[in-house]
């Protein structure tokens, strides 16, 4: 991966332009979410349009998928991405905040949302407003996720350590229920460092397991090689 650009099997992305680039929590959101039988789809924070293309290549051809994202020039690049891709009639991107954010409901909305606080230093101001949590806090995904999705509808994340207890909590709080939940451990042995977290608004029974990325042998782990293989190029 270059700092302009990452290539996948099916799609090019650049990042040159955008705060945060092509990254592991990105990769895994977008080749995780449970896709279902959602046709609408809410990216929220999308950036260089990683996960939305992601979630296009996964999806059928009636798939619809809108790119949300606050920063204008990650917007614009993302656009781009989108229209140099295989699936151009599929994403649409959208700059602009949540918070005003109005639409139909969706079935699903993805985020790989901030999770810094205030005392995190970064070296430009687009990195920052893209990683603390001022810009979009939990609280606020939370809410206007409820007011977004269709009754039937799910929220998927990926997160932190340090972010789980809050988003339980904020989830409980909302009506939210947890439907799936997977603990990535970067390599085996080790505790979680990440969670892929599934919530929908009608209870259903928990599915939860573990994806291995590393493991001692020094390998992919075979639930994490089954999702990224059909995207990177060397897997």
């Amino acid at each position: 991966m270059s700092s302009r650009g990452f290539t996948f099997k099916q799609f090019h992305v650049d990042h040159d332009r955008c705060a945060m680039k092509v990254g592991t929590d990105g990769i895994l959101l977008g080749a995780w979410a449970p896709l279902g039988r959602a046709r609408r789809i809410l990216d929220v924070g999308t950036g260089s349009g990683l996960v939305a293309l992601m979630l296009a290549q996964r999806g059928d051809p009636g798939v619809r998928i809108t790119g949300l994202e606050l920063d204008q020039a990650a917007a614009a690049q993302a656009a781009e991405n989108v229209a140099a891709s295989p699936w151009p009639e599929r994403v649409d991107i959208v700059q602009g905040s949540l918070q005003a954010f109005e639409a139909s409901p969706f079935d699903l909305i993805v985020s790989t949302p901030p999770y810094f606080g205030h005392g995190q230093r970064f070296d430009c101001q687009a990195r920052a407003s893209a990683r603390h949590t001022g810009s979009l806090t939990l609280a606020e995904l939370f809410t206007h996720a409820k007011r977004l999705l269709g009754e039937d509808g799910g929220l998927s994340l990926v997160l932190p350590v340090q972010a789980l207890e809050e988003a339980m909590l904020q989830a409980e709080s909302l009506g939210f229920h947890l439907a799936e939940r997977r603990d990535v451990v970067t390599r085996e042995g080790k505790k979680p460092g990440r969670f892929l977290l599934h919530f929908c608004r009608i209870k259903h029974c928990l599915k939860w397991g573990e994806i291995i990325i590393n493991t001692v042998n020094n390998d992919h782990g075979d639930i994490y090689k089954g999702m990224v293989s059909p995207f990177y190029l060397k897997m």
